[in-house]
């Protein structure tokens, strides 16, 4: 079939599905456990796309152009048997790549068996090498040393090479990005360092702890000179730069500083179904709900991207933001 547009001409190319809004971190600035404590009400299970479920959805997205699904959470691996998932996506055809984000707690001796289900690569979040900091944003303890094993065990798995996301806070963790570019330089793996966003309303985003892109490349830069690189490919969220003398890239996702709306193809379907145009969106179109009834899924999500027209970051402000977002942990980041 011809290609969907919206009211942007932005065609769909990724997917990003969250199988669970369950996490085992209680990061700061996504679950604060302040909100996100033990009286908290995740999602009943019954109400969760089954594994079936999602794979109808992704050949639906998959007629329509998208090649690249992402799994997220939450924690997608908090779900129990998500290699079987993997294994039926990876099937899919039109699919060319398949991957996951984890915070790296469960990934060490869950790898080989993703990878042999067909996963094509993960991305592991760490937001500092020290563990004083880490164990700080995690707010549940967890150990750097952990994360590095599993990043390691995941390239030898197969699944690299593995991209490091680490969500950069001012008076958080400013001070690590310098240590993580240092640590994986040279290691084939990528660290992107992504600005402080306002996704959801539970973590008391304020603008002045924002940490710009700029600021990030001119303290690596300092230290191991770069040069920009351009884009793997249209609508990649992420600016490159290599180290001038050969030894890998990094990336910055400067999504409150330098928007890039114009080119987002990114869906985003919710554990439950919800399927969303925007990471800062406040409403969603329950798919899950036309699938349980029998009808026109295809039709559902034409219907939905045709009239998109997102583009929060690009007109960020009191009068534009919604009352009510959804939080990251439901929708993946």
């Amino acid at each position: 079939m011809a290609p969907v547009t919206d009211t942007l001409q932005r065609p769909m190319r990724d997917l990003r599905i969250s199988v669970t809004d369950r996490c085992n971190f209680r990061c700061t600035y996504c679950m604060p456990k302040e909100v996100f404590g033990p009286g908290y009400r995740f999602v009943p299970r019954d109400q969760l796309l089954s594994f079936e479920e999602i794979v109808s959805l992704v050949r639906v997205f998959a007629e329509r152009g998208v090649s690249k699904v992402r799994l997220t959470g939450g924690e997608p691996l908090l779900r129990k048997d998500v290699e079987k998932l993997v294994g039926m996506i990876s099937a899919v055809g039109g699919i060319e790549d398949l991957t996951l984000t984890t915070n790296g707690s469960l990934l060490a001796r869950r790898a080989a068996a993703l990878a042999a289900a067909g996963l094509n690569r993960v991305t592991v979040s760490l937001d500092a090498l020290d563990d004083t900091t880490f164990k700080a944003m995690n707010d549940v303890g967890f150990p750097v040393a952990a994360v590095l094993e599993a990043i390691d065990t995941a390239a030898e798995a197969g699944l690299g090479p593995v991209k490091v996301n680490c969500v950069v806070k001012r008076g958080a963790n400013e001070h690590a990005v310098a240590d993580l570019a240092t640590h994986f330089r040279g290691s084939g793996h990528i660290v992107r360092f992504i600005e402080y966003m306002d996704v959801g309303s539970t973590n008391g985003w304020r603008l002045d702890e924002v940490v710009p892109a700029a600021e990030i490349i001119d303290a690596i830069d300092a230290i191991h000179p770069l040069e920009p690189l351009p884009a793997n490919y249209p609508g990649e969220v992420a600016s490159r730069f290599r180290y001038r003398d050969g030894q890998g890239e990094i990336g910055v996702i400067a999504s409150v500083t330098k928007p890039f709306c114009g080119s987002c193809t990114r869906a985003r379907v919710s554990a439950e179904g919800v399927l969303y145009t925007c990471l800062f969106a406040s409403t969603g179109t329950s798919l899950r709900d036309v699938i349980r009834a029998g009808g026109d899924v295809g039709g559902a999500v034409d219907a939905v991207w045709k009239r998109r027209d997102d583009r929060y970051s690009e007109i960020r402000s009191s009068h534009t933001r919604s009352p009510v977002p959804v939080e990251m942990s439901y929708i993946g980041g």
